[in-house]
C-alpha cells in the first residue's frame, strides 16, 4: 500500500509476512505438477498443447495433427488425457490462486452492518475519493505527518478480499500524509476521528498504479483499478498520549 517499498515489501507494499497457500492447495498443485511432469516426459514427443482455456481439455484437431513418433493410439490416448487432466487442474489452481472460492474471513463491517451501509450518505471529494462512515469517532483527527495505527480490510470492488491487518492480528501503523500508503487511503483517514469506522472507495488514480498480483486466496488488482477499504482508527501514537 505505500507508494515506494524495499524489495523485502510484501506485493501489498505493506510490512507484512510471507504469504503461503494452504497446505492441501500445496499438495494439491504438487500432484497436479507431478501429473504434468509425467504427462510431458513421455518417450515419444507430442506435438499438441493443450489447451486450457477456461477449463477445457485439450484441442488437437485432426488425428494427423496429433503426432506421436512411433506411438500407437492407445498411447494417443492416454497422452491426450493426461495433458487435458493437467490443464484442468492448472487452472484450477489460477482460480484458487485468484481468491476463489472466497473464503470466509475475518471483516470488519459484517452482514448486518452491511445492510445498514445501504442507507448511510455517501461522500464525494475532490480527487474522487467517495466513502461513507459507518460509524462516526470521537477522538481527534490526525494531524499530517503524525503516526497512525488503524485495522483495515482491502477488497476488490466484488467483495473479494486482497488484504487485511486482521488476518495478520495486528494494527498497521503508518505516518499518514507522507506517502507511505496508497493515495486514496491517506486521504481518506485524514479526515476519520479515532475510534472511527469507514468503508473508503478509491478510484482508480488514487489506488495501485502497477496492480497486484494474485496469490492463494488473494485476487488480482489490475492496474489503477478501484478497490474498497474498510478502515478503523484505532490510536494516534504521541498525539493520544499527550
Amino acid at each position: 500500500m505505500a507508494a515506494a517499498a524495499s524489495s523485502s515489501a510484501s506485493p501489498l507494499l505493506l510490512p507484512s509476512g510471507p504469504r503461503h497457500a494452504s497446505a492441501s492447495a500445496t499438495a494439491w498443485l504438487r500432484g497436479a505438477s507431478a501429473f504434468r511432469s509425467r504427462a510431458l516426459t513421455s518417450e515419444a514427443p507430442c506435438c499438441c498443447k493443450a489447451a486450457g482455456v477456461g477449463g477445457s481439455a485439450a484441442q488437437c484437431g485432426a488425428a494427423d495433427e496429433f503426432l506421436i513418433g512411433g506411438g500407437s493410439s492407445t498411447r494417443r490416448g492416454m497422452v491426450g488425457v493426461a495433458l487435458g487432466a493437467s490443464a484442468l487442474g492448472l487452472a484450477a489452481f489460477d482460480a484458487v490462486a485468484a481468491g476463489l472460492p472466497p473464503e470466509e474471513k475475518p471483516k470488519l463491517c459484517d452482514a448486518a452492518c452491511e445492510t445498514e451501509l445501504e442507507n448511510v450518505p455517501m461522500v464525494t471529494t475532490e480527487s474522487g475519493l467517495q466513502y461513507k462512515d459507518i460509524k462516526v469517532g470521537e477522538g481527534p483527527s490526525p494531524p499530517i505527518g503524525f503516526q497512525v495505527a488503524a485495522n483495515y480490510v482491502a477488497m476488490v470492488p466484488n467483495g473479494q478480499i486482497f488484504d487485511s491487518s486482521l488476518e495478520k492480528g495486528q494494527p498497521y501503523i503508518f505516518r499518514v500524509g507522507s506517502g507511505q500508503v496508497i493515495k486514496g487511503l491517506d486521504e481518506g483517514i485524514l479526515s476519520m476521528k479515532v475510534g472511527g469506522l469507514r468503508r473508503l472507495y478509491i478510484p482508480g488514480p488514487l489506488a495501485f498504479p502497477k496492480g497486484l498480483t494474485s496469490a492463494p486466496g488473494r485476487p488480482r488488482v489490475p492496474p489503477s483499478s478501484p478497490v474498497v477499504f474498510d478502515v478503523n482508527l484505532l490510536y494516534i501514537p504521541g498525539l493520544d498520549d499527550e
